[in-house]
């Protein structure tokens, strides 16, 4: 964190905005002999993957009645790997 006094920031403001950004520190600045603002770099906020295609996906239909059609995935229950070897993978 750097202190900096507020004259010396009016007179040199861009660089020292600059040098928050680059360096992602924040800068305070003095007044009086007193802190009396802190500059912080700024973070883009991360986006939430809840509510991603919200608006954008229509559901159209039942879909949480059961259906009559066999899944594909579930035909995979009736075979018997056991006799696979996977030791040498």
């Amino acid at each position: 964190m750097n202190n900096v006094l507020i004259s010396e920031f009016e007179k040199n403001c861009h660089w020292f905005l600059e040098q928050v950004e680059q360096t992602g520190l924040p800068l305070v600045l003095i007044k009086n002999g007193q802190p009396c603002t802190q500059i912080l770099p700024y973070k883009m906020p991360k986006k939430s993957l809840l509510g991603l295609y919200e608006n954008q996906i229509e559901i159209k239909g039942d879909i949480i009645s059961p259906i009559d059609v066999e899944w594909e995935a579930l035909k995979f229950k009736k075979h018997n790997f056991s006799n696979l070897n996977f030791s040498n993978l």
